[in-house]
């Protein structure tokens, strides 16, 4: 990223001007990280909504369940792909590559997960994400039988259709406000 295209199209605050609690949950991230993800830094800029955005995302993507941390990535990264939200893609890419150790992974589900070197099981789970994200309104019986015929518990179907929908919350805000994804992303996990 050059260093005058700036992360966002809205304000970006200072970390000096954010509330104490945003700024140690930043600096967390820094520390574990490396660099502070520019999601941050730009969703700063409406206190409120980061909070509700993080504990949402926390409830989602630390719980426990059927669904592996691997897992829930590759929603994401799928999911992002189909929304061609270029921020998730590489963010989101770069965290699957590391957590599933493999550095061709986040690249093969965001180009066409269906040919990927995944299980069928996962196939059918971003079979499942995919369609949540374009067209939910199509979901039925089937699919919900295809899941459970692949070991999905219910709890299991409810977080791969709600990390789906947070994400393209997620997907649309990055878009509108055109974040840019950090350069040091792009190198994570490789």
């Amino acid at each position: 990223m050059s260093a005058e295209t700036p992360i966002s199209r809205f304000p970006v605050p200072k970390l000096s001007e954010m509330p104490e609690d945003l700024r140690a949950r930043i600096a967390l991230v820094q520390e574990k990280a490396g660099f502070v993800p520019n999601i941050f830094l730009a969703l700063a800029h409406r206190p409120e909504e980061f909070r509700a955005f993080l504990a949402y995302h926390d409830a989602l993507m630390d719980r426990s369940g059927g669904l592996t941390k691997v897992e829930r990535e590759m929603i994401v990264v799928a999911t992002s792909a189909a929304n061609d939200c270029l921020y998730c893609v590489v963010a989101h890419g770069a965290i699957l590559r590391v957590r599933a150790k493999d550095p061709r992974i986040a690249d093969q589900i965001a180009v066409n997960y269906a040919k990927a070197d995944i299980t069928p099981r996962q196939r059918a789970m971003l079979d499942f994400a995919v369609k949540v994200a374009i067209r939910s309104q199509a979901v039925g019986a089937e699919d919900y039988a295809a899941l459970g015929g692949h070991g999905f518990s219910p709890d299991d179907i409810w977080d791969i259709a709600s990390i789906t929908a947070l994400f393209a919350l997620s997907n649309r805000i990055a878009s509108v406000t055109d974040l840019r994804p950090n350069d040091k992303f792009y190198a994570m996990g490789r």
